[in-house]
């Protein structure tokens, strides 16, 4: 599942393909208008039988091996239904068809409770500092005057970042990603107190690395900014990045897989700083990153990965 103009799904769909694995994607924002679900229990058995159908197509549930699941849309009410009734209809038409899908005994990745989980960066920097990887040190606040005080603790440059992955609805133009921005203490003012904002110490890069982790292979790329918007925030001008396979560290490659594990992830986007002395930062990791211009830019196999993993063969 996952939305239709997805290219990162589109790779994987077509490595699975080159593989000879039949698959059936659809976009849940698709059901229940254009996507039907029969799923039935006879009360003694231990699954759903039934099918999913979708364009004319249909896959029995008894023959799913595999569920990628990559932020598909919410399911898709019909105008008739009744403004009082919408947000209970998709209620039932998300419950219905992940939670089917959830209890068979397949391979995910992921289960949206897994996404939930493992996809915010309070919980993420506990769990990266557990699992033995070097952390910036953060404040996360609504309050000016700790906020300052912590400022002049760390006695350099700061960064602010969103706490959560939210976008911003603009009135002249599409939905924007607030990017990572530098600022140093004394620009800190009564805006911080109108929501929580997350600070961390600036972290001074040789480069940033994005690891991609399908099942048990890593894939590390350093990422070299050739601007100052891209050395802050690598997403900020995708234009100027060159890119470079890199190997990781042993205690980074542990530190991950400690950290996978205690989410139960098998996919993970995570990204680091490496600081001029070789020392490598954990930034975040998103557990439904995008990793198709990486794969683009250095023909590394990571939709093959997927597709092996998905199929059941060694990632």
């Amino acid at each position: 599942m996952a939305e239709d103009r997805d290219p990162t799904a589109d790779l994987v769909v077509q490595a699975l393909t080159n593989q000879g694995v039949p698959v059936m994607r659809f976009d849940l924002a698709r059901f229940p208008q254009d996507v039907t679900l029969a799923a039935q229990h006879g009360g003694e058995e231990h699954g759903w039988s039934g099918d999913v159908c979708s364009d004319g197509r249909a896959v029995r549930l008894e023959e799913v091996r595999a569920v990628y699941y990559r932020r598909p849309g919410l399911p898709g009410i019909a105008s008739r239904v009744a403004s009082a009734y919408r947000g209970w209809a998709r209620a039932q038409a998300l419950v219905g068809m992940v939670q089917v899908l959830s209890s068979l005994p397949v391979v995910w990745m992921h289960h949206p409770d897994v996404y939930r989980a493992s996809a915010h960066k309070p919980g993420q920097l506990v769990a990266a500092s557990a699992a033995g990887l070097r952390v910036p040190r953060t404040l996360i606040t609504n309050r000016l005057e700790h906020a300052r005080k912590w400022a002049a603790g760390i006695g350099g440059p700061l960064v602010c970042k969103p706490v959560a992955s939210a976008a911003l609805d603009l009135p002249d133009g599409p939905p924007m990603m607030l990017p990572t921005r530098r600022f140093d203490a004394q620009e800190l003012d009564e805006s911080l107190e109108l929501t929580a904002h997350l600070l961390q110490e600036w972290v001074p890069k040789a480069y940033e690395v994005r690891l991609t982790v399908v099942g048990d292979r890593m894939f590390p790329v350093a990422i070299h900014a050739g601007s100052a918007a891209a050395l802050t925030d690598w997403r900020s001008d995708y234009d100027s990045l060159e890119y470079e396979p890199v190997t990781a560290p042993g205690h980074v490659a542990d530190g991950v897989r400690r950290f996978m594990a205690h989410y139960r992830l098998n996919f993970g986007a995570f990204d680091f700083a490496v600081r001029p002395d070789g020392q490598w930062d954990f930034f975040e990791c998103n557990p439904a990153g995008q990793w198709q211009f990486i794969a683009a830019a250095t023909g590394l196999p990571i939709a093959e990965a997927h597709a092996a993993l998905l199929r059941g063969a060694v990632a």
